[in-house]
């Protein structure tokens, strides 16, 4: 018993064993209820059912937060609503994609919910590895975070004029390359992600992906790609492993259960990718305001993020009052 207290109450990356346990815990408890009982049968999702399981998600990680502010003080508190916000707001844009993806591949409605459940699995395993490493780095050499701002500023900047822009899915290299080495189903074959079937010409029965895997295995390296800007941009709040971690994964959570809802208006978001723009470079220089200003107080980010994504979203609903999906 001794030996297990020792080890709950050892430092892994600057946190007691015991936190990194807990949020663990609490994760895998939000995921098993909502696979193992709200969506336990394959069904569609509704704007009014996404709306209540988003809040709930986010509800959590309201309370995981005021619990961080209590455990490890107010500076901790605040960088993870700050990370919380910012990662909730750029994952945003990665709902646009999504419904682009599914769409693509023609997931009907009532098996999405299954392709975002597993992909936040992925997610949770990949974002470890990019925080990890992007830990390390800091830690090693702290002139990197100076690479983060410039790469958030020069990221804002390209956001910001190609703001209009459609990425091209179908003819990405990542997906024509799977095509190339894997082999895929006509169609579905209910919700299932691999089937073993006849191979074409052969005869012999092997393992085949379905569609509903390749969504999957796109999704997981769109979020990767788009990780690439919302890590930097919360260590540019704060370098605490744990707060980083936790406010990346509750965010990915809440906004995957609001994609329901989001996706039947995103039409109405217009501006909200230029608002997106301001804040990372507002977020990459704030690094180099440091050396000049010191440490820009954590209230002050969370006000101007916040502010930044109000008025993007207040802007584009009054803008496109009118328009129709």
């Amino acid at each position: 018993m001794d030996g297990l207290t020792a080890f709950l109450q050892a430092d892994f990356l600057g946190t007691a064993v015991w936190l990194w346990v807990a949020f663990l815990t609490i994760v895998a408890a939000l995921l098993a209820f909502d696979l193992g009982v709200l969506h336990k049968d394959d069904h569609e999702i509704g704007v009014r059912e996404s709306l209540l399981l988003s809040a709930g998600y986010i509800s959590a990680a309201l309370l995981f937060g005021a619990w961080v502010w209590w455990r490890l003080g107010s500076d901790s508190g605040m960088d993870f609503y700050t990370g919380f916000l910012i990662e909730q707001s750029l994952s945003i844009d990665n709902v646009f994609v999504i419904a682009l993806i599914l769409g693509m591949f023609n997931i009907p409605r009532q098996y999405q919910h299954r392709v975002l459940f597993w992909g936040v699995l992925g997610v949770i395993v990949l974002r470890a590895i990019m925080i990890g490493l992007g830990v390390t780095l800091v830690t090693k050499f702290s002139w990197v975070l100076y690479l983060f701002g410039i790469f958030l500023v020069i990221t804002g900047i390209k956001m910001w004029f190609a703001a209009e822009s459609t990425p091209d899915i179908a003819n990405s290299r990542m997906l024509k390359w799977v095509k190339r080495h894997v082999r895929v189903t006509e169609g579905l074959r209910g919700h299932a992600f691999l089937v073993r079937e006849p191979e074409a010409g052969t005869g012999r029965v092997v393992w085949h992906a379905t569609p509903l895997l390749l969504a999957l295995m796109v999704i997981e390296f769109v979020d990767l790609i788009f990780a690439v800007d919302s890590v930097p941009a919360i260590f540019a709040i704060t370098t605490d492993p744990f707060i980083v971690y936790t406010s990346n994964i509750f965010a990915i959570l809440g906004l995957r259960a609001l994609y329901f809802a989001l996706a039947a208006m995103i039409h109405r978001f217009k501006y909200l990718k230029y608002a997106l723009a301001l804040v990372l470079v507002f977020i990459g220089s704030k690094i180099f305001l440091v050396g000049i200003i010191g440490k820009v107080p954590a209230v002050v980010s969370l006000s101007v993020t916040f502010t930044l994504l109000a008025g993007g979203v207040g802007l584009s609903l009054w803008k496109t009052r009118g328009d129709r999906p």
